[in-house]
């Protein structure tokens, strides 16, 4: 693992301010020593297998043996799901090598899921050379429309790299990335016409062609490839007005989203909204990456049915729910096999100790049946 930078120190709005990092107390920090070689070692071996298995699906193996760390699952736990998961999806290699990629050829092949093993090369050399945050900074700004890669995922992996500051991981993400590239629209800076992303959602459900959305897989990046089709989502892109609270307010309407429906779509917004604060403080334009990253859940709304979003009040109601602690929480998200479970898991806790939302608490407790 690549030296931490130091600005990983993220600050809450209102709320306590931790690390992404590293855990707070003295005999955390020495257990997370003790166990970090067997993760190191276990990442390793997921390397080798591709980021993506039959038929196009996401792998999330070390996105997920990563969030089982955090949740303090046993070594035990990590190497017997590393197991299950690897047999369970039949995960394979990349594709053999097709050729090598160098500078000034690296966007000839974007979106040719035969070439992640050259992209990885490529980027290992590039981080090799220049070391990750360069080449983070050099290279994101060109992959950024493309954010929809993988549904996403590619975008998933790099947040999970960018936690650990992890070289290696790093290097599969943007070759992941840069693989997968899907763009669903370019921004041409044409007028916002809402500050509010919720609102970007709803005005979706009058335009007549998102009913009609035909694909060939039920594959979340092939609807949202189809929707993007449509001539009627060209200027979505640009819908959104981009200021210093969006984030916040985006990862409120995602969590409004996933509460009022638990829906699987809504689920990736929520976990999408963290990803991206994990790597706004090394991202060279964070706000392009938002704006894209809601134009990919804008892409998504339909398919989960145009669904309203809960009332303030109701959603106040759903905050006074009793529910476990986060112990107990994340020991039943350790002991799932759905890395969806763990996925949310993680990231609700994650964003409640960032925003200090119960609601947070809440999803995260219903989607494990915690709580009815």
């Amino acid at each position: 693992m690549e030296n931490l930078p130091k600005d990983m120190l993220i600050s809450g709005t209102g709320h306590q301010e931790y690390e992404m990092t590293l855990p707070t107390t003295a005999e955390a920090k020495l257990d997370r020593r003790r166990s970090e070689g067997d993760l190191d070692r276990l990442l390793t071996k997921g390397r080798a297998f591709s980021a993506e298995f039959h038929p196009f699906l996401a792998n999330h193996l070390p996105m997920m043996l990563v969030a089982l760390h955090r949740l303090d699952a046993s070594d035990e736990r990590l190497a017997d799901y590393f197991s299950m998961y690897r047999d369970l999806h039949h995960l394979e290699p990349p594709p053999p090598s097709v050729s090598q990629i160098e500078p000034n050829n690296w966007t000839e092949a974007l979106g040719d899921r035969s070439r992640e093993a050259d992209y990885r090369a490529f980027f290992a050399r590039e981080i090799d050379r220049l070391g990750s945050g360069k080449v983070i900074a050099n290279y994101l700004p060109r992959l950024l429309p493309g954010l929809a890669a993988s549904a996403t995922h590619a975008l998933m992996r790099l947040a999970y790299g960018v936690l650990r500051w992890d070289a290696p991981e790093i290097t599969a993400a943007l070759g992941y990335w840069a693989a997968t590239f899907l763009v669903l629209g370019e921004t041409t800076g044409a007028p916002p016409i809402t500050d509010d992303p919720a609102e970007v959602l709803i005005r979706l459900r009058n335009i007549p062609a998102f009913r009609q959305v035909e694909t060939e897989l039920d594959l979340l990046w092939h609807f949202m490839r189809a929707v993007s089709m449509k001539s009627e989502f060209s200027p979505v892109v640009d819908w959104l007005a981009i200021g210093p609270d969006s984030l916040k307010r985006v990862a409120q309407a995602s969590l409004a989203l996933y509460a009022g429906t638990m829906d699987f779509c809504a689920l990736h917004a929520v976990t999408g909204s963290h990803w991206i604060r994990m790597i706004a403080s090394v991202m060279p334009d964070p706000n392009l990456a938002l704006r894209y990253f809601w134009l990919a859940i804008a892409a998504l709304y339909p398919k989960i049915g145009f669904p309203d979003l809960p009332s303030l009040e109701m959603l106040e109601d759903w905050r006074q729910t009793p529910v476990p602690d986060w112990p107990e929480i994340s020991a039943t998200a350790c002991q799932s096999d759905d890395e969806h479970d763990i996925s949310l898991t993680f990231s609700a806790r994650e964003e409640w100790k960032f925003y200090g939302d119960p609601l947070y608490q809440v999803v995260a407790a219903r989607r494990l049946g915690l709580i009815s």
